[in-house]
């Protein structure tokens, strides 16, 4: 304050115009700027002969200025960033999961980046329950899409170009050769004869360890690409579109191995 009213006065008493700064500055910043800006008018205002008679009284505006500046810098609170709000517990920043209702499996909201649109389960003669199953999109590569209406949904699902991740988790066991006899039979058909190579390298992906009830696998969808993630947590690739877009008609298609599940998707798609 006394920085401020010393160059205050002494602008005033040469009859010298000051210039003022934003008024975003903070005030203790304000005083040094204050000290500088009547230093540079008297500068410009005054010859050469007047400025060795206001000299001193500038270097003491200036010398007041910066002190209250830095004393005041030293008490300032630091600037808070958008990381200082974040409450520190894992536990309040998880989302939570939601519960397939026929077998009561967990899936977490996220998966792969990716969130979690729809569940439902996979029966076997309708009465048994093989394993519950969820997908998971990308939601800026469905904001086009979404609010459309019911059938262009339902037909964008086909199209593998939109990213997506299919979980599967198993609510009973299950041998490793009668799951990918069942996946294998369901896509060669929708291959219509082309890639059928891919369905030897989608076997060779299964490790061959029998599932266990609670076993996880993962397929994520990006165009021509499958990763495929197995219960034992291996990760291999098949590069084909023709594959891709097999199994997308298997989940999503007119015939899906899992109805409940295609209809969960396209009831939560406009959520998403």
């Amino acid at each position: 304050l006394l920085g401020a009213l010393l160059v205050w006065r002494l602008a005033n008493r040469n009859n010298d115009a000051i210039y003022y700064p934003s008024s975003s500055l903070p005030p203790q910043q304000g005083l040094l700027f204050y000290g500088l800006a009547w230093n540079i008018n008297t500068n410009d205002a005054f010859g050469a002969s007047s400025r060795d008679a206001v000299g001193s009284h500038r270097l003491f505006a200036l010398g007041v200025g910066a002190v209250a500046f830095v004393a005041a810098t030293a008490t300032m609170d630091t600037p808070k960033t958008c990381l200082d709000s974040l409450p520190t517990s894992g536990d309040v920043l998880m989302l939570g999961p939601k519960k397939e209702k026929s077998t009561g499996i967990l899936f977490p909201q996220l998966c792969n980046g990716y969130t979690l649109v729809g569940m439902g389960v996979r029966l076997k003669w309708g009465l048994v329950k093989v394993y519950a199953v969820g997908t998971y999109m990308d939601p800026l590569a469905m904001a086009g899409v979404k609010n459309r209406p019911r059938e262009e949904i339902a037909k964008a699902l086909l199209d593998p170009m939109y990213p997506r991740t299919i979980r599967i988790v198993m609510a009973r066991n299950l041998s490793i050769e009668t799951y990918t006899k069942g996946i294998m039979e369901a896509i060669k058909p929708r291959l219509k004869g082309e890639d059928l190579d891919k369905l030897e390298e989608f076997k060779k992906l299964n490790p061959p360890l029998d599932l266990i009830k609670g076993a996880e696998i993962e397929m994520t969808i990006r165009g021509d690409t499958l990763l495929y993630k197995s219960a034992t947590g291996a990760v291999g690739m098949i590069k084909s579109v023709s594959f891709c877009k097999a199994l997308c008609d298997v989940y999503y298609g007119e015939d899906p191995v899992s109805p409940t599940h295609k209809e969960s998707v396209l009831d939560g798609m406009p959520n998403l």
